[in-house]
């Protein structure tokens, strides 16, 4: 008999997740809050469209409240929550695992350790979802923007266990996610996850802030500069913990913290420009504010400035956005491209 599976947490990534899965003929259930999105799932199956669609696959899924009542336990569960729900919702993923299962964490940010401290360290395993943008902008309906990782030579899912080993359980799981595009098991989560935050943090915000698109962003000298100051800060302050960060966009986490030496800012910032037939892509944090919805700056850059405060590194570029994306996140600031300037005056760039 086959492992039974459970995506909670069905958004852009989750029912990306839960639809291919489901499609290779896995035992899986959806789980999720947004009551039009679990009806539509349930009535017409999940729209897949993009760079690797358009295909439909029926699928079982269910609200939080009716997920409440389900009687089968799962042998793997892919957390996929924004991070501001972490804890409550690994409390109810928490009663749906089997007792030799093991939860996913594909979530953004790092959230692993607070989610071993509740579903138990040994069930909980690490999953960084590398170089993939899925977006939600309806419900029932995924898309998927730029190219598959598989077709450049990128592995998009990296499956860690905490303590560094490679195990044949985070094999299994890289093995299941190859279904949708590039896999590996990593011996090192932390550094993934660190390289992971990085990219995050130095794009979402821009594109949230602001209201334009990466390839919008992408042309503006100003937006450039805070990428590469906040990519510089968060390395700093992960270097400075002796974590052995992956390269963000192929280039060494030495090399970021020296952003500010002349001739290799000037390599950083063609990391930054255009890319020529992209997809003007908004973040996933872009879309929550286009959705109205609750942002992750505090867990993402915020948690950059709580770690460099316990570091001794200075992050005045991560607190700064941090600061101006809450107010967004509060309604007290609209997203627009002044908002670059405000950054910068904040965090006493001139």
């Amino acid at each position: 008999m086959g492992k039974k599976m459970a995506v909670v947490g069905a958004g852009a990534a989750g029912s990306y997740i839960g639809a291919f899965l489901t499609r290779e003929g896995h035992d899986l259930v959806l789980i999720d809050m947004w009551g039009e999105h679990v009806e539509k799932m349930n009535a017409d199956g999940i729209e897949v469209s993009g760079s690797q669609g358009p295909f439909n696959v029926p699928v079982r899924a269910h609200h939080f409240s009716d997920a409440s009542q389900l009687k089968d336990k799962y042998d793997i569960i892919f957390f996929a929550m924004k991070s501001y729900d972490t804890v409550w919702a690994a409390h109810f993923a928490k009663n749906l695992l089997a007792s030799n299962g093991v939860l996913v964490s594909n979530q953004n940010c790092m959230n692993d350790l607070t989610l071993a401290s509740i579903v138990g360290f040994d069930r909980e395993i690490g999953c960084v979802m590398s170089g993939i943008t899925v977006g939600l902008w309806e419900a029932g309906h995924v898309n998927r923007g730029g190219q598959p990782g598989r077709d450049r030579g990128h592995d998009v899912f990296r499956v860690g266990e905490l303590y560094g080993r490679i195990t044949p359980r985070a094999e299994e799981i890289a093995g299941l996610l190859s279904c949708i595009d590039g896999s590996k098991a990593t011996s090192n989560i932390w550094g993934e996850r660190w390289s992971k935050l990085t990219t995050n943090a130095s794009s979402n915000p821009i594109t949230a802030m602001t209201g334009l698109g990466s390839n919008g962003a992408a042309e503006l000298p100003e937006a450039r500069r805070l990428q590469i100051e906040i990519s510089k800060e968060s390395c700093r302050v992960a270097l400075a913990q002796n974590f052995d960060v992956e390269p963000i966009k192929g280039i060494t986490a030495d090399v970021w913290s020296r952003a500010n030496e002349g001739d290799i800012y000037e390599e950083l910032d063609e990391k930054f420009l255009p890319t020529p037939g992209a997809n003007d892509w908004k973040s996933s944090m872009s879309q929550d504010v286009t959705k109205g919805r609750k942002t992750e700056v505090t867990l993402m850059n915020g948690y950059i400035s709580e770690q460099g405060v316990l570091a001794g590194i200075p992050t005045p570029v991560n607190t700064a956005i941090t600061s101006v994306v809450d107010e967004i996140d509060q309604g007290t600031r609209q997203a627009n491209v002044v908002n670059i300037k405000e950054v910068l005056t904040r965090a006493g760039i001139t």
